[in-house]
């Protein structure tokens, strides 16, 4: 398999986070907690929310169109893209372990299910852009 078919591969995963991400309060159930919390704090969350969406969706554009860029290493730019989303994803994972109480999925089948999905496609990001940035001077 290509590296450069695998990285518009999770572009395509990124994209649909993103798009997810923007759903996330009506398919958890936030909008009473959202409702009570202070206007300012609910206002952060939702422009956060929305940032991230941003975000992701740049990563995945980005990566789609410069996949073969990436993947051949003859670019100087998109190795400091690869680095750049490889460490955004690897911090991404690193908090989904140590930041989040276990308390919100623990003995929810759905919820841990989607907390491990999560964490795998996370690192699996993380792992794929890194190898894309610094993998192939290793192996040269």
């Amino acid at each position: 398999m290509k590296l450069s078919f695998l990285l518009q591969l999770i572009a395509v995963l990124q994209f649909a986070i993103a798009v997810l991400n923007l759903f996330l309060v009506h398919l958890l159930g936030w909008k009473p907690d959202l409702q009570r919390m202070p206007l300012l704090l609910r206002e952060v969350f939702q422009v956060h929310a929305w940032f991230i969406s941003v975000t992701l969706t740049i990563f995945a554009t980005t990566t789609w169109r410069f996949a073969r860029d990436m993947a051949t290493a003859a670019n100087p730019v998109a190795q400091w893209l690869a680095a750049g989303i490889g460490l955004f994803w690897a911090i991404r994972t690193v908090l989904q372990v140590t930041f989040y109480s276990g308390s919100h999925w623990r003995g929810q089948p759905a919820r841990t299910f989607m907390h491990i999905a999560l964490l795998l496609a996370y690192s699996a990001f993380a792992a794929l852009y890194l190898w894309t940035a610094f993998g192939t001077k290793l192996t040269s």
